[in-house]
């Protein structure tokens, strides 16, 4: 007779079994919800921090309508397009757009991607990459801004959907503030490690960054307590170059230019001013 110890082990298995299977079957309805954080409401204005800037109006390749700001700099050398991170919208990334507009000299469009402040519809990755072309053609067929003089920018989640849309047009940089390798790698560093193999969002940043035909400057905190330190390092090592690595002592995920300080900003300065001279402003 079998002890009931090693009787009792097939059915456990078979309970871990359906238990995964019934966990990854609500990640399969509820994953968006565990990867996006949408706001709505704007805590701040360009306006009301005295930065001038234009409403801007975007349509996606699918029709769906975006809405971000574009702020100018006079004489500007360089344009960054910024994607934003996963949780809360262009509202909260106006203290950044301000040190890039008086650090670098920059001007800067800020979008939202779908699902976020004033943008329809709900994000989903191919979603964010169709808005983020959407923003890039504003700026070179709206606002006449030469592909040279572009500077892809992306924050986290942000740093996927601009490593996307640096394979397929041509910009004169890539910024990554705390990128990731995928999401099927961040699942695993969390407690939902067992429902990695279910995830269906891939933004599979390793696999692209090896495409990668432009500088690169990745920008990680040495303390990130979402993306593990190690993932922005082996992206960076995975991508050709020309590239640099700046850690950042002591930040964490969302802190990098804050504790970061000047030493931050002028990583982000030597790095753009190694690139080839833009075209002549007009």
């Amino acid at each position: 007779m079998l002890r009931p110890a090693l009787r009792s082990a097939p059915f456990a298995v078979l309970r871990l079994t359906l238990v995964l299977s019934a966990l990854g079957g609500l990640l399969l309805l509820f994953e968006t919800r565990f990867i996006y954080f949408p706001s709505r409401a704007h805590e701040a204005t360009p306006a009301g921090l005295g930065l001038p800037s234009e409403e801007v109006r975007l349509t996606a390749e699918d029709g769906v309508r975006l809405h971000g700001w574009f702020l100018p700099v006079r004489g500007a050398r360089w344009t960054v397009l910024l994607s934003h991170g996963n949780a809360g919208n262009i509202s909260h990334r106006l203290d950044r757009t301000l040190f890039l507009q008086t650090r670098l000299g920059a001007s800067v469009l800020l979008y939202d991607y779908r699902g976020y402040g004033k943008s329809e519809g709900s994000p989903d990755e191919r979603g964010t990459y169709r808005d983020a072309r959407a923003a890039f053609r504003y700026l070179v067929e709206q606002r006449q801004v030469p592909p040279e003089r572009l500077v892809l920018f992306g924050e986290s989640l942000g740093s996927a959907v601009s490593l996307d849309l640096a394979l397929s047009h041509p910009a004169a940089a890539l910024v990554l503030e705390a990128p990731f390798t995928s999401v099927r790698d961040m699942a695993r560093t969390t407690i939902f490690f067992p429902l990695a193999p279910f995830v269906r969002t891939r933004y599979d940043n390793l696999e692209k960054v090896a495409r990668l035909r432009m500088p690169l400057l990745v920008l990680q905190g040495d303390h990130d307590e979402v993306v593990p330190f190690a993932q922005g390092r082996r992206l960076f090592e995975a991508a050709p170059g020309p590239k640099r690595f700046f850690t950042i002592p002591g930040a964490g995920h969302n802190d990098a230019y804050f504790v970061g300080g000047d030493a931050y900003w002028q990583a982000i300065a030597d790095f753009l001013a190694g690139l080839p001279d833009p075209v002549p402003r007009d």
